[in-house]
Order: structure tokens, then sequence, then C-alpha cells
């Protein structure tokens, strides 16, 4: 018996990587994925080698994730692959305390992110 699989969701020409529980803030996040967006592929590669920003590593690491989902789950042409969506949103915040002068203390946020891509196929022109 059992229940019935989930009908796929995504078009049968995409494909989907997510990144959860990314030690930085979304709002900083958002900013390495708004780079990317609508990006062709090995274009995104090269702008998130060459970023300076810390989380670049970790957004390049997912994108790598979407391709090899594309190519190996859903036969898709890797070459003709671009960045169709990319979002970040909010996760768990750890909550610290950090001790002041005169016996005073202040509260500490270390928020987490999530980052979902989408990859999808170019439609040749004919």
């Amino acid at each position: 018996m059992g229940k019935k699989a989930l009908e796929r969701q995504l078009a049968p020409t995409e494909a989907k990587a997510v990144a959860n529980r990314l030690r930085i803030s979304p709002r900083k996040l958002n900013l390495v994925a708004g780079l990317i967006r609508g990006m062709d592929v090995n274009s995104a590669i090269t702008q998130l080698s060459f970023s300076s920003k810390r989380v670049a590593g970790e957004v390049k690491k997912a994108l790598q994730s979407a391709i090899a989902n594309a190519e190996n789950n859903h036969n898709l042409n890797v070459d003709s692959l671009y960045v169709k969506e990319a979002y970040v949103g909010k996760n768990l915040v750890m909550k610290r305390f950090h001790t002041r002068g005169r016996g005073k203390s202040a509260r500490v946020l270390r928020p987490f992110a999530n980052l979902t891509l989408i990859v999808r196929e170019k439609e040749e022109k004919a």
C-alpha cells in the first residue's frame, strides 16, 4: 500500500539544488545570489570563483550540485543551462550574549540562511 509519490513540481527542463543552514545572514547571501540570477551557468561559476564574498564558495558548490542534478537525474544538456531562479530564505537564529562593561551584557544574533537554485535548459530557437 503506502502513500503515492509526490509529482515533480518543476518543469521537465529544470533542476534544483538546495543549500540549508548556511552560516550567513540572508541579506548578505542575497547579494551573492543576485549576482548569478539569470546568468549562463558557465559564466556564473566564473563569477563566483573570482568573487571576494566569503559565501561565494558555498553558492558555487550549490550551483555545481544543481548542474549535476540536471545532468544525471534529468538528462539535460549542461552547455545550455542558465540560472532561472536563485532565492534566499531565513533559517534558525542562534542567540548568544556578549559581556559588556559595568556588569551588563548585549545580545548577539547569529543568523543562518537557506539558498535554493533552479537551473533551466534554454529553448533552441527554430
